[in-house]
């Protein structure tokens, strides 16, 4: 079995984030992980975005599952741990985290499932061979 690297991100709750609960809206939480994993995409694994785009690739997420622990609210900080888990012939699974800082705790966790697909024709094709070796780091 591949153990694939843990990478973390650390983001702001922003004021449009809050709901009328006064904590962060429960869609907020999937934009982080998309947040986080671009940043990562190209400070961690050296392919960005903007790059697979270059190529006519893209990352369709296929599905998601969140598990919320404990709410964010205005004017936390938190960290967004991303991994990948495994991968398919045409996508992985990414595993992540949200912890608020600077104690920790666990704010939610879940998985993304993505497929990469050509831009043009909004199908999933192989992983290349070269993606695939930058991210099984």
């Amino acid at each position: 079995m591949d153990v694939f690297t843990a990478f973390e991100t650390e983001l702001d709750v922003r004021p449009d984030d809050i709901d009328l609960y006064q904590h962060v809206h429960s869609t907020r939480y999937i934009d982080y992980v998309l947040a986080a994993r671009f940043v990562q995409m190209e400070r961690d694994y050296g392919m960005s975005m903007t790059e697979f785009a270059a190529r006519g690739l893209g990352w369709y997420m296929v599905s998601t599952t969140v598990n919320y622990k404990r709410p964010l609210g205005l004017g936390d900080r938190m960290v967004v741990r991303c991994q990948i888990t495994d991968f398919s012939r045409a996508g992985c699974r990414l595993k992540f985290e949200i912890d608020r800082l600077p104690d920790r705790k666990r704010s939610c966790d879940g998985t993304c499932d993505y497929a990469l697909i050509d831009l043009k024709t909004n199908r999933a094709v192989a992983i290349p061979a070269d993606v695939r070796e930058k991210y099984s780091i």
